[in-house]
């Protein structure tokens, strides 16, 4: 039997492929044509350069790979035990301050994730688009492959690539879910056990002593509205220890407009100023809570993030959401609150054999502790997490 032959072209905006080829590869929970085609239009040229490569067999499209281009400063991917030796390492060789990345995937997108055809031969089908990426990293003059933030369902077929193209492997920051199967208030906060579950109420209970704040769910939001929260949204952005993308407020107002996205709100009872707000976004069976923005100015006791979360879950189960994503970083609180740790894998490779081989011998040293050090304190506290888990239903395989 002769091998699958595939073809494959590149399509420089995401509106070049068709709607009904997008719900095909993209369905939910996965960001679709609608999260690219807001990147696209945010004004974000100075940071990412978006492609999108399409996979054909007989003539019929069988795969959808987004892809993006990005000039990487090492400070924001290396783990922080190694920076020091990274930037003096940067200091001999200066290329090695930022360098030309082509990734598989999207900037800030809950997972990686390629769309492909039911019964293809996917082992010749991710030969068949690594061997495209390689190809595309000459022609941009790109150093590094990237497959970013991928879950536990590819680690199978990706780890195979890997060995088989001499990528390494690299532990990333993992994703964050709460699972919801019940559909109550009550089964989630008995899911907390009994400390973390005290621990949240009480908060809640002396929050709401030191203030009454509005909670306002908020679709398509106007101009005035946007340009408040999208202060918020700032002011946590510049808080952020890791920092990948850096996102506008056009970027906000396009992502605003689209169906699936919802803002929990909560304001002052005075001056109904809102003080922090949660964009989401609505799938069937799922809430992901995707950005938050919080007014550091008001007073601690407050405890906003935790009022915005008690909101969530309030959202979440009013929706019928049967799985609450919150996606990577701010480990510490995540998991006081019942999340998760989701392993997320980059598999990588540069052109150089020789950095390659130092990238591969760092990549091996990497783990979940010394990726953040607020996440190797909750791994501590909670040592049951170590090695990870995906609540049930969080992510369906395709």
């Amino acid at each position: 039997m002769s091998a699958p032959q595939f073809a494959v072209a590149w399509v420089d905006r995401s509106s070049d492929i068709a709607a009904s080829n997008w719900a095909r590869f993209f369905a939910p929970p996965q960001e679709g044509a609608w999260w690219y085609r807001a990147l696209e239009r945010s004004g974000l040229e100075d940071q990412f350069l978006f492609r999108y490569l399409v996979l054909e067999q007989d003539g019929a499209m069988v795969g959808l790979v987004p892809t993006f281009l990005m000039d990487v400063p090492m400070r924001l991917v290396v783990p922080p035990g190694l920076l020091p030796w990274v930037s003096a390492l940067g200091r001999v060789f200066p290329w090695l301050r930022a360098q030309r990345t082509l990734f598989v995937g999207s900037p800030c997108a809950e997972e990686g994730w390629i769309g492909l055809a039911p019964g293809i031969d996917v082992p010749m089908a991710l030969r068949c688009i690594d061997a495209a990426l390689r190809a595309e990293m000459r022609r941009q003059r790109a150093s590094v492959r990237v497959w970013k933030d991928f879950g536990p369902e590819w680690d199978e077929a990706l780890g195979s690539l890997a060995r088989e193209a001499g990528m390494f492997r690299l532990v990333s920051f993992p994703g964050t879910a709460v699972a919801l199967p019940d559909g109550t208030r009550e089964r989630y906060l008995q899911s907390l056990g009994g400390n973390r579950r005290h621990q949240f109420k009480k908060k809640i209970r002396r929050s709401r002593e030191a203030v009454e704040l509005g909670v306002e769910i908020l679709r398509q939001p106007d101009d005035a509205t946007l340009d408040k929260l999208f202060a918020l949204f700032w002011q946590t952005y510049e808080k952020a220890t890791t920092r990948f993308e850096r996102l506008n407020r056009r970027f906000f107002g396009l992502i605003a407009a689209e169906p699936a996205s919802s803002f929990i709100v909560l304001r002052e009872p005075v001056s109904a100023e809102p003080v922090a707000f949660m964009l989401c976004f609505e799938f069937p069976g799922h809430l992901v809570n995707k950005f938050i923005g919080i007014d550091y100015g008001k007073p601690r006791e407050w405890l906003l993030y935790f009022r915005l979360w008690d909101a969530a879950v309030d959202h979440a189960i009013d929706l019928g959401a049967k799985v609450l994503q919150s996606g990577q970083t701010g480990y510490r609180p995540k998991i006081d609150l019942g999340h998760d740790l989701v392993p997320l894998t980059n598999y990588g490779a540069h052109r150089n054999r020789f950095i390659h081989w130092i990238y591969a011998r760092v990549a091996a040293a990497v783990d979940w502790h010394t990726l953040d050090p607020s996440l190797a304190a909750a791994l501590q506290a909670h040592p049951e997490l170590k090695r990870g888990t995906r609540p049930r239903g969080a992510f369906p395989t395709r």
